[in-house]
């Protein structure tokens, strides 16, 4: 169930570098079809949706309105996605910015068959194993949330202001690679929008190319 109004329309690189080893061999947002409503743009309010978590209880967005919201999709089997994890980057995040009041939600936009697709259960233990623990793992099989928000990558990441406004869509850092040492040297693009906006700044680029596989999904 989605719950969509009218958005501004979203401008953005017509040719989009992904980075696709080990991800499959094309990016399969090219084929997505074409949707009514606008997708959103950093600066206009993040549309809102509901969906399930591991529990098979609905989240609603909208409900955490007055908090800031991370949004993170999520492919475990992506080795960009598997880079972050793997080193416990993500993880640090997510706790870091959770004990600040920070919603962070994971989306799996994966399709029945397809990479990065798990039932509920599997999906609990994976991120057990991996200790990570964001507020929700919400699950997307239709693709429908990932459509509306047209997410192209794993990982990719928006950040929804406490007004319910995109303040940040793209990249989680500036290094499209799958180097675990490359994360020391990266600008992380999560941790620079946090900063700024913590200090009551703009972020300064409220939208990034994002790297990594593409979302897998379905027809």
């Amino acid at each position: 169930m989605l719950i969509i109004g009218k958005y501004r329309p979203f401008f953005i690189l017509s040719s989009l570098l992904l980075f696709l080893s080990g991800c499959g061999s094309a990016p399969e947002f090219e084929s997505l079809p074409s949707l009514e409503q606008d997708a959103p743009s950093a600066g206009s309010p993040a549309p809102d949706f509901i969906l399930t978590d591991l529990e098979n209880k609905e989240v609603r967005l909208s409900d955490y309105r007055g908090d800031y919201v991370i949004l993170e999709w999520i492919n475990y089997e992506c080795p960009f996605v598997k880079k972050h994890y793997d080193t416990g980057n993500m993880q640090e995040l997510q706790n870091r910015y959770i004990s600040k009041g920070v919603r962070w939600i994971g989306i799996s936009s994966s399709a029945p068959g397809k990479q990065g697709y798990f039932t509920a259960e599997e999906w609990k233990e994976l991120a057990a194993e991996r200790g990570s623990r964001p507020t929700h793992i919400l699950l997307d099989p239709a693709g429908e949330v990932g459509r509306i928000y047209r997410a192209r990558t794993t990982p990719e990441i928006f950040i929804v202001d406490p007004e319910g406004i995109l303040v940040y869509m793209g990249a989680i850092d500036d290094t499209p690679s799958r180097n675990h040492a490359d994360i020391q040297s990266a600008e992380n693009y999560v941790v620079s929008a946090m900063n700024a906006l913590f200090k009551g700044d703009p972020v300064a680029a409220p939208v990034t190319q994002p790297y990594g596989c593409s979302v897998k999904y379905g027809e």
